[in-house]
């Protein structure tokens, strides 16, 4: 058996289904986006079995990227959980028939509530969908699976509309990397985009040295600092000495280079940033100039050293 082709059928036939969601799409899409913009409410995902955990990812999605969403269990909401829901709320129903059972018991509450129902389906003609405001049609030719029964087909192209949704609303909402770091503030991307650089700079015992100081001071210094750097910072001068210069140094002296001064061997006008400035900011300047340590100041001064 060759188990390749069967994955390749798989990737055609489920990858066909997302391409076959282009020409399903009418006015209604138009219409939901809107709704979720202009509500005041949030967005509330339904769904039972494999349309649950599919919806639990679009909520997830949606909330990532600015829209207030949550997903809620049908049967739960039927034994209580429609109290949290509001009549501002946009409600998604997800049903691959149309049919589900504990998803339609719903429906006379939220129509009663004010709610706005925008269905997933893959009927137009099903009662779901008959009975949503919006109704957005992820049908599909055929499942991947070989006995046509397992949810496949469906579910990608349930979650590919979903994931329109949320691209959609993001455009529509001019949604920035700077809105996305504030909701994933532990990731790399939070890091960059909300820390400053006073958070993450060394400014304890920085390595300082006078320029008119020897080699063996500045190997001192260096050493003791911890920083691979030393920095000067006379009254005309602001400069730094990295442990590339004093290796490249004694390449070019040899026995020489313990006869010279800091002055010999230091950068001037080393690449700086604001303490105030974010961590992306830093993080871009080094490496546009190919460096790993900038100085970090404050008015004139020299008050950390943040390294990438």
């Amino acid at each position: 058996m060759d188990y390749s082709s069967i994955a390749i059928k798989v990737f055609e036939i489920e990858s066909q289904a997302v391409l076959d969601l282009s020409k399903k799409l009418n006015s209604d899409f138009d219409r939901s986006i809107r709704k979720i913009i202009d509500t005041s409410g949030r967005v509330i995902i339904c769904g039972m079995g494999k349309s649950g955990i599919i919806g639990k990812k679009i909520a997830a999605t949606l909330a990532s990227t600015g829209t207030p969403s949550f997903f809620m269990h049908p049967g739960e909401a039927f034994h209580g959980d429609l109290g949290m829901v509001t009549s501002n709320d946009v409600f998604i129903a997800i049903s691959n028939s149309g049919e589900t059972d504990e998803v339609l018991k719903l429906i006379p509450f939220l129509k009663d509530n004010g709610n706005f129902i925008i269905s997933l389906t893959g009927s137009p003609s099903s009662t779901l969908a008959l009975s949503s405001d919006s109704h957005l049609n992820v049908g599909v030719s055929e499942e991947a699976c070989p006995l046509k029964l397992a949810p496949t087909s469906s579910t990608t192209a349930t979650l590919a509309m979903g994931d329109a949704l949320a691209v959609t609303l993001m455009k529509a909402r001019n949604f920035q990397p700077e809105n996305f770091a504030r909701f994933h503030p532990g990731g790399s991307l939070g890091r960059r985009l909300l820390s400053r650089v006073s958070d993450e700079m060394y400014s304890e015992n920085l390595p300082f040295i006078d320029s008119s100081a020897s080699s063996s001071e500045l190997i001192s210094v260096m050493t003791e600092g911890r920083l691979g750097i030393a920095i000067v910072q006379d009254a005309n001068c602001m400069a730094i000495v990295t442990d590339g210069d004093v290796r490249r140094s004694i390449e070019i002296y040899n026995e020489k280079f313990f006869s010279k001064r800091v002055s010999d061997l230091m950068t001037s006008n080393p690449q700086c940033i604001s303490s105030t400035a974010r961590v992306e900011d830093a993080l871009v300047l080094m490496e546009a100039s190919s460096i790993t340590t900038l100085l970090v100041t404050e008015g004139s001064d020299i008050v950390g050293v943040f390294k990438k």
